[in-house]
């Protein structure tokens, strides 16, 4: 969907991303939450609180994170909130209901996510534990997400190689990134005989093209979120002093997709929510300056960006084009040249992820799509004015999500 086009992101925070159990361990996930809110609070051209607080969350422990971060962040008892759970796309999507909220209301809204593993509570059915609650109803195929993501590998021949030279590349690029904060503790320097250490996550995966510990994302405590306000860019650059540094120079957001897919191979949902934004838009890939795939894994990620023609031989041409959506029913428009950079020595289209993704930093799954759209944002910082950024996520049970974004 096409959003109006007076709704803009002017500050956006996250906090660190550490392994579960590690140093934020002692955090829940309400209180990971209101430090980013608090941080937002009102807004650089505003002192009233935000109309809403809306975030993402996938594995509790419930009673409203959304609602619980604004009381803990200290916004006024007005202010409500409520959690959105879309999985790996709950971050995103709740972006972009903070965004449809903003329109509404004519008042500035915050969307992220958060993500509390090291204290989410043990959930279970009938006394029995389980990892991942059940994506699509009972009859239907619904493979855990390390099993889908081997299927996929399996059925596009992404070779266990080539996942691991796309870890070995978002690692790389996340050790010097601006993106990363200090206590941040996934990025290192990976070379191919420590990606030869890690075994298959599955031992009944297929040997050559199995995911392994280095090519799936680890899970992470962490949350972020950005604040949306309703007016005119210029408003904000006049900025009251004290505005702190998670003011940015406003990016629009332009359009906004939730799509469904096969729930068997989800890894590849993001395609149609891409080319349907692009579509609405009239734009195409190579209109793009920064583009930010979620990485749960180095399978599903490449497949995404295989199918958008984003990704193939280090140091090739993209493959001549790329067809996009039409606005209306999702039929495909006529294709389109795509001139852009040749592919980077890891075989990715340099704009892809260029600060690293979650494969280093970690996936703190309802947060992760929120994380997205911050480094979006702090990446357009250091483009020219009307630069777009693209950011895209699949979903378990076989969703995509995609936000286009135009910076100020």
């Amino acid at each position: 969907m096409i959003l109006p086009q007076n709704l803009w992101i002017t500050a956006a925070a996250r906090t660190p991303i550490t392994a579960r159990s590690r140093a934020q361990a002692h955090l829940g996930a309400g209180e990971l939450a209101a430090s980013v809110v608090g941080r937002l609070g009102s807004g650089p051209g505003s002192s009233e609180d935000p109309a809403a607080v809306v975030l993402g969350n996938c594995t509790g422990p419930g009673g409203n994170l959304g609602r619980i971060a604004a009381l803990g962040a200290g916004l006024g008892e007005q202010v409500p909130g409520w959690t959105v759970d879309a999985q790996c796309g709950s971050g995103l999507l709740a972006v972009l209901q903070a965004a449809q909220h903003a329109s509404l209301t004519g008042a500035s809204c915050i969307g992220g996510g958060v993500e509390s593993p090291s204290t989410a509570p043990t959930r279970s059915i009938g006394g029995v534990p389980y990892a991942q609650a059940p994506m699509v109803p009972v009859g239907w195929h619904d493979p855990g997400m390390t099993a889908a993501a081997d299927a996929l590998a399996l059925q596009r021949g992404i070779g266990r190689e080539r996942q691991e030279r796309f870890a070995a590349r978002s690692h790389a690029l996340a050790v010097s990134s601006e993106t990363r904060l200090d206590g941040d503790d996934g990025p290192r320097r990976l070379d191919a005989r420590a990606l030869a250490r890690f075994t298959a996550v599955r031992a009944e995966a297929d040997a050559a093209t199995a995911v392994t510990g280095a090519t799936a994302a680890r899970i992470a405590d962490g949350a972020a979120a950005v604040l949306v306000e309703p007016g005119r860019p210029g408003q904000w650059h006049a900025a009251p002093a004290g505005v702190g540094p998670e003011a940015v120079r406003p990016c629009r957001i332009v359009a906004g997709e939730l799509t469904g897919g096969d729930p068997a191979l989800p890894g590849l949902a993001p395609v149609d929510a891409v080319r349907r934004v692009l579509g609405q838009t009239g734009l195409g890939l190579e209109d793009l300056a920064v583009i930010e795939v979620v990485e749960a894994y180095a399978a599903q990620a490449l497949a995404t960006l295989d199918e958008l023609g984003l990704a193939g031989e280090p140091g090739g041409a993209p493959e001549g084009v790329v067809a996009e959506a039409d606005a209306g029913a999702g039929d495909r428009a006529a294709p389109r040249p795509r001139p852009g950079p040749r592919f980077d020595a890891w075989g990715v289209d340099p704009r892809v992820n260029a600060g690293g993704g979650a494969l280093a930093f970690g996936h703190p799954w309802g947060a992760s799509g929120a994380v997205a759209v911050v480094h979006a944002v702090r990446r357009l910082q250091g483009e020219p004015p009307g630069s777009r950024a693209l950011v895209t996520c699949a979903v378990a049970g076989g969703m995509g999500v995609a936000l286009l974004l135009e910076v100020g």
